[in-house]
């Protein structure tokens, strides 16, 4: 019914003659930076106008106006003095044996790290011919599949319609799943359900693709043919290869991520559909269809992917010259968080000094060794009020300056009941601390109910607490015992690492009876 009543409006509007209003402004400003190219984003804007198929003319205008930040994005690994290191994730036979080759690397040629390469913008590569066969081929998967026929146009634009899911190179794939799933119609029971038609294409997606941490380390997401090859990839190429399939044939889905999990080391994405009844359902591409799928670990923040620019995002509102963290750096991202989990407002006051040219201050969480930014407020004096943050979470606020994490403020624990609670390290009150685990999922109770200690023997282990920085508080030798720390600050935040390790280890706070409680 909503389709057909934006039909009907289209119809009345272009029915009163000519249309000789001009470009909208964003169409004109992806025009303007176009330059040699601009020929093929305009044919298929005159396609359309000549055809008389308004739909197919606003789906134009929506893909071309929210292109300007569109692109291929490659990256390089290179080391300390920016030299490019040769690095191939299938050289290695597993994730361990990756991790360890990167560190022989490191071992010999100082820190290394990804950073960007090159940047192939949309508006210039893009050409008519893929533009109009998405377009087409969308607008009929909108029309002709009823498990499509509740969408309003936004949401055919912004869960069918978008011929890129991330930074991916640009292929054709719309064609080959029509082709590879046409089965798929005679055999949903319910035509009418996205979610039924969404699991047979999961199936058939989980019958040839897995998941392999090796490709955490890939340089780039990969387009449909490399992961037609490899099949194998990691959750941002699983998430892309479920909206392929599944936007192909009319089906709505979407990419949504946590930029850092709270809890643990590094992130996730995974997908969600939009239901008939508008409800959105997770599912996990090549994994866990809708209905069977839970997120395991804690989250601070969840952002949703979208093709259309959002006025209201962190490079939106920046000025040309400032930087973002990763992850916050895009404008085609949308804050869901109340949507997954339990959420308040935190207004705090900032402690430390402003930087020179900031305008902004961030919130972080630890994950993998690092306090990591995850959102962030635009500057009011020394005032900061964060929106939607997730309970149950250690933050710090930061500024970004020089693409460094700098403490704008004091750590603190956003618990349950969505109370701030600082954690300033107490000279004057020292504690004594006998420590079980680096990390609450090796600590363990056995049928005695006696807590014991999980450490490496014989290795070395340092315990510090966070005062702006990470500070040691003392060093022990494990001998299958609790580790035992005296007189170390109270009230902080403390990290007990393993001398040599990854840094995954977890951080914790005490109790009132001495007990770790983690973050």
């Amino acid at each position: 019914m909503r389709k057909i009543i934006f039909l009907v409006i289209l119809s009345v509007l272009f029915a009163c003659g000519p249309r000789e209003f001009e470009l909208p402004a964003d169409v004109k400003e992806v025009l303007d930076q176009s330059g040699e190219n601009r020929p093929e984003l305009e044919q298929v804007i005159n396609h359309y106008k000549e055809s008389g198929n308004v739909i197919g003319e606003e789906a134009a205008y929506f893909l071309i106006g929210n292109m300007k930040n569109q692109g291929y994005l490659e990256y390089k690994l290179v080391d300390s003095t920016g030299a490019k290191v040769d690095f191939n994730v299938r050289d290695y036979k597993d994730y361990d044996a990756l991790l360890d080759g990167w560190d022989e690397i490191e071992n010999n040629k100082g820190s290394i790290h990804f950073e960007k390469d090159t940047l192939y913008y949309d508006y210039n590569e893009i050409k008519a011919d893929y533009l109009i066969m998405n377009i087409d081929l969308a607008q009929e998967a909108w029309e002709e599949n009823p498990w499509a026929s509740h969408l309003n146009f936004e949401q055919f634009c912004e869960y069918v319609l978008p011929y890129r899911s991330s930074n991916e190179p640009i292929e054709e794939w719309r064609e080959y799943f029509i082709r590879e799933l046409s089965w798929v119609k005679d055999s949903v029971k319910d035509q009418t359900s996205p979610v039924e038609a969404a699991c047979f294409v999961n199936d058939y997606i989980k019958s040839w693709f897995r998941f392999d941490p090796r490709y955490y380390e890939h340089p780039t997401d990969q387009g449909l043919q490399e992961m037609l090859n490899v099949k194998l990839g990691r959750c941002e190429d699983m998430t892309n290869l479920a909206i392929y399939a599944m936007r192909a044939l009319g089906i709505p889905v979407m990419s949504d991520f946590t930029p850092y999990w709270a809890n643990t080391g590094n992130n996730h994405a995974w997908n969600a559909i939009l239901d008939k009844n508008d409800s959105t359902i997770i599912f996990m591409g090549g994994e866990a269809n809708p209905g069977e799928y839970s997120l395991g670990h804690k989250m601070a923040k969840v952002y949703r992917k979208t093709y259309a620019i959002q006025k209201n995002s962190l490079p939106e509102k920046m000025e040309k010259w400032e930087k973002a963290p990763p992850y916050l750096n895009s404008s085609s991202i949308r804050d869901v968080t109340p949507a997954y989990v339990p959420t308040s407002n935190v207004k705090i006051e900032l402690t430390k000094g402003i930087p020179d040219s900031t305008n902004f201050a961030y919130l972080c969480v630890f994950n993998s060794g690092e306090w990591k930014a995850i959102d962030y407020t635009r500057l009011y004096g020394n005032k900061a009020t964060y929106s939607k943050m997730g309970l149950g979470v250690a933050y710090l606020p930061a500024f970004y300056y020089d693409k460094e994490i700098i403490p704008a403020g004091d750590a603190f624990i956003l618990t349950d009941s969505a109370k701030v609670e600082y954690k300033v390290p107490d000279g004057k009150k020292r504690i004594d601390l006998t420590l079980f685990s680096t990390t609450k999922r090796i600590t363990k109770e056995t049928t005695d109910f006696i807590e014991h200690a999980e450490f490496n023997s014989g290795k070395s282990y340092i315990l510090f607490y966070w005062n702006d920085k990470w500070i040691e508080a003392g060093k022990n030798i494990a001998i299958d015992e609790p580790l035992v720390f005296k007189a170390v600050p109270s009230n902080a935040i403390y990290w007990l690492v393993e001398d040599g390790s990854r840094k995954e280890e977890r951080i914790f706070t005490v109790d009132d009876d001495g007990k770790q409680v983690w973050w």
